[in-house]
C-alpha cells in the first residue's frame, strides 16, 4: 500500500514539473531559425576612374594637279592622288560615371558616360614625283601629322551577371578632338608650284561612333574593378584645301588633304557604387 502510494505521488510531480517550470519563467531554447543573405546586385549609380592605352590609323586621302594651257599644242598636265596610312598610339586616361540596372533573370543593362585625356598621334613625312604629260613634271614633298587630343562616349552597357563577375557589350556615339598638320612643297625645276605649296594645322571637334565589350568584377559591396575595350570612329575632316585659277595665262593648280581618325582602346578602371 505504501509503495502505491508512493509511485502515484512521483507521477504527479513528475506531470507537473513542464507546467510549474513554465509558470515559474524558466527558459525555454527555441528552434534556430535560418538567416537568408540576399545575393549581389548590380543595380545603382557608379562612378569611377580608368587608364589604359590607344592607337589605330590616321587615313590621309589627298590630290594635287597643275594644268598650262599652250597655244596651238596640248595642255601640260600634272596630277598626283592618293591615300598616305598613318599608324598612331598613345595612352589614355580619364574617367566615368554610369547606372546600371539588374533584372531578376541576371540581365543587367545600363547607360554609361565617360571622358578621357588622349595621348594618341602620329606623323609621317615622304616625297615623291609629279608626272604627266609635257615637260612640267617636277618633286613633291608631304610632312603629316594627327592627334587624338581628347575624346568621350556615351554608351549602352548590356551584360550577363554571375553574382559579382558582369560581361557586357556596349556601344553607342563617340566625340573628340582631333589637331591635324600638314606641309606641302610642290616644285618644277626648283620653282614652288602655287596652289600646291603651303602648310596648313587644323582643328575640329568630330562626332563618330564606337563598340566594344569588357568584363567588370565587384570586390567588394561598393567598389568594382573593370577591364574594357572599345573601337572608336571620328569619321573624316578637312586638313588641307587650296586652289590657284588664273584664266588670263591659263594656268590652274590646286591641292586638297583630309584625315580619316579611328581607333582602339583597351583600358582598365574601378568604380565606386552607391
Amino acid at each position: 500500500m505504501k509503495k502505491l502510494l508512493l509511485g502515484s505521488v512521483c507521477g504527479l510531480g513528475l506531470a507537473a514539473g513542464p507546467a510549474l517550470a513554465a509558470d515559474l519563467g524558466v527558459p525555454v531554447r527555441a528552434a534556430p531559425v535560418a538567416v537568408v543573405v540576399p545575393g549581389f546586385s548590380w543595380t545603382g549609380f557608379y562612378v569611377g576612374a580608368n587608364a589604359g592605352y590607344g592607337g589605330g590609323k590616321f587615313d590621309y586621302p589627298f590630290n594635287a594637279f597643275q594644268r598650262q594651257l599652250q597655244a596651238e599644242a596640248p595642255a601640260i598636265e600634272s596630277r598626283l592622288d592618293g591615300r598616305l596610312g598613318l599608324t598612331s598610339g598613345g595612352f589614355i586616361l580619364g574617367g566615368q560615371l554610369g547606372y546600371l540596372y539588374q533584372f531578376d533573370n541576371r540581365l543587367v543593362a545600363g547607360v554609361e558616360a565617360d571622358f578621357q585625356w588622349s595621348g594618341i598621334e602620329g606623323r609621317l613625312s615622304g616625297t615623291g614625283t609629279l608626272t604627266g604629260t609635257g615637260t612640267l613634271p617636277g618633286t613633291f614633298s608631304l610632312d603629316a601629322g594627327s592627334q587624338v587630343r581628347w575624346f568621350g562616349t556615351l554608351r549602352a552597357r548590356l551584360g550577363y551577371a554571375w553574382d559579382r563577375a558582369l560581361l557586357y557589350a556596349t556601344g553607342g556615339l563617340a566625340y573628340g578632338q582631333v589637331r591635324s598638320h600638314a606641309d606641302i612643297s610642290a616644285a618644277n625645276g626648283g620653282t614652288p608650284i602655287p596652289g600646291l605649296t603651303g602648310g596648313v594645322a587644323t582643328s575640329h571637334t568630330r562626332w563618330g561612333w564606337t563598340v566594344g565589350a569588357g568584363l567588370e568584377y565587384a570586390l567588394t559591396q561598393n567598389w568594382s574593378f573593370k577591364t574594357e575595350y572599345l573601337y572608336v570612329d571620328l569619321g573624316t575632316s578637312n586638313v588641307l584645301s587650296s586652289a590657284v585659277d588664273d584664266p588670263g595665262n591659263g594656268f590652274s593648280a590646286g591641292a586638297s588633304m583630309k584625315v580619316t581618325t579611328r581607333f582602339h582602346t583597351v583600358r582598365a578602371g574601378i568604380n565606386y557604387r552607391f
